[in-house]
């Protein structure tokens, strides 16, 4: 078990999948963590009671990746809520299917504002509260690499973008002792990719693993990454997709 003891945590989209799974990961190794969301009221409520039974500290903050001010509000409200802030992980994002062609202009901007300006402005308001050992980690995907098959276009461009604000804030951030990493899934057993669902055999057929990532799975490398254990890493991408892109 990796000990965060004493770390408090912020995971932007956390109440569902990915995000959710990062967030019990945290709490599990140590961490106090705030997590945003944005209309799974419930969802968000049981994991605060899972997290409070484990003598953690946890708050739910509803907030809309995609609205500037929230994010702001939601940086101050995990800080009030937890007396600081020592790892940011951007986990928020939202899916977009279709090919260029047919791209719809406000759906475009709208993956853009929550896939690439709000991890942005996330770690703009949370810099300020970060010390030596401070974690930025961002949620990419495989697909910012690699792209299978067509109707993927825009999504993919939001993601490869991290890789870039990834690379660019670690330089920033480095000489303050804060690291800033890049994990990668790949196809992950979630409510928006299930492992039952119509295209989950081909996408099991691009993996060397031949299976689906299970969450946790993924949240394991964010708490790796979050830990001392990872302290000489930064800049860095750690893809966690099964060897789909291998």
């Amino acid at each position: 078990m990796i000990d965060l003891s004493g770390k408090r945590a912020l995971v932007t989209g956390g109440s569902r999948g990915i995000g959710a799974a990062i967030v019990e990961a945290l709490a599990e190794n140590g961490a106090d963590v705030a997590f945003t969301y944005q209309r799974a009221t419930e969802k968000a409520a049981a994991i605060v009671r899972s997290i409070e039974a484990r003598a953690r500290r946890a708050v739910a903050i509803q907030a809309d990746s995609a609205d500037p001010k929230a994010i702001v509000q939601a940086v101050e409200d995990a800080v009030a809520a937890l007396g600081g802030l020592d790892i940011l992980v951007n986990s928020a994002a939202i899916g977009h299917s279709g090919n260029i062609a047919d791209l719809n202009l406000e759906d475009y901007q709208t993956l853009m504002d929550v896939n690439v300006r709000a991890p942005v402005l996330f770690a703009k308001a949370v810099i300020p509260r970060l010390h030596d050992g401070g974690r930025i980690i961002t949620i990419g995907s495989a697909l910012g690499e690699r792209v299978p098959f067509p109707g993927l276009t825009p999504y993919a461009m939001s993601k490869a973008a991290l890789t870039s604000f990834t690379r660019g804030l670690s330089r920033e951030l480095g000489p303050s002792g804060i690291t800033v990493n890049l994990v990668q899934p790949g196809a992950t057993d979630t409510d928006a990719n299930p492992a039952s669902g119509a295209a989950a055999d081909f996408q099991r057929s691009l993996t060397s693993l031949g299976r689906y990532g299970e969450p946790k799975e993924v949240a394991n490398a964010v708490v790796f990454l979050a830990s001392s254990a990872a302290s000489i890493i930064t800049g860095a991408t750690l893809t966690a997709d099964g060897g789909a892109i291998a």
